[in-house]
């Protein structure tokens, strides 16, 4: 299936029906020329444990397929909130910026982009316009750090675009933001929040603030190169 948004909005993914098929490798050729028609990415998601078949049918149709932890919240598991750590119901320019300097180096070692870097890309930034929740963790002296995103659909929330500055990184930050968009998301009334971990370290941070893994969320772009 493939959805298309009314008007501006975010262009999705496309994905299989539930319960899953056998989707051929025909399939995911048709679908990546329909996405290059209405000019929108050529992204396929899904849930490996579902539809298993479409991960080979996948990258016989040119696309790599990154597959991530899929993980759940256990609400029982939340640490306490972290002093320096605040939900947003706006977009700052910083929410962007660090997660875009986040992302530049993948992972979670420490690097060198750190607040120079963010105050330097923020001179030129401009805030944006969501209908998203926010958590920053802005600290005393040093500014955002750390960002991420809670993402509603009815009563279920994914979290997603957790980011910390490479050089901030190792501090407890992301897993704090984490943890405080789970915590908002359960006061608003969700019954279910998850997210995707990008990595197995990744999964570890998430696994220390109270999610578990349940899945494996595959995620497929075209092959660059």
């Amino acid at each position: 299936m493939l959805f298309v948004q009314a008007g501006d909005g975010y262009p999705y993914y496309a994905r299989p029906r539930f319960p899953g098929g056998r989707p051929t490798v025909a399939d995911v050729v048709q679908m990546r020329a329909r996405q290059r028609e209405l000019g929108v990415p050529e992204a396929l998601e899904w849930v490996h444990e579902t539809t298993p078949d479409l991960h080979d049918a996948a990258v016989a149709a040119g696309m790599e397929v990154l597959m991530a932890p899929l993980m759940v919240l256990d609400p029982d598991q939340l640490p306490e909130p972290h002093p320096h750590v605040r939900v947003l119901g706006t977009s700052p320019a910083e929410v962007s910026v660090v997660a875009q300097l986040a992302f530049s180096t993948p992972g979670t070692a420490p690097g060198s982009v750190g607040v120079a870097e963010r105050d330097a890309a923020l001179r030129d930034a401009t805030p944006t316009s969501t209908r998203h929740r926010h958590a920053v963790a802005d600290l005393p002296g040093e500014g955002v750090l750390a960002v991420g995103t809670a993402q509603r659909a009815g009563d279920v929330v994914e979290i997603a675009g957790i980011g910390t500055l490479p050089a901030a990184r190792r501090r407890g930050l992301g897993g704090a933001v984490t943890a405080e968009l789970a915590r908002d998301a359960l006061s608003r009334g969700a019954e279910l929040v998850f997210l995707s971990a990008g990595s197995l370290d990744v999964a570890r941070v998430y696994e220390r603030v109270g999610f578990r893994r349940v899945g494996t969320a595959c995620i497929a772009s075209p092959v660059v190169g």
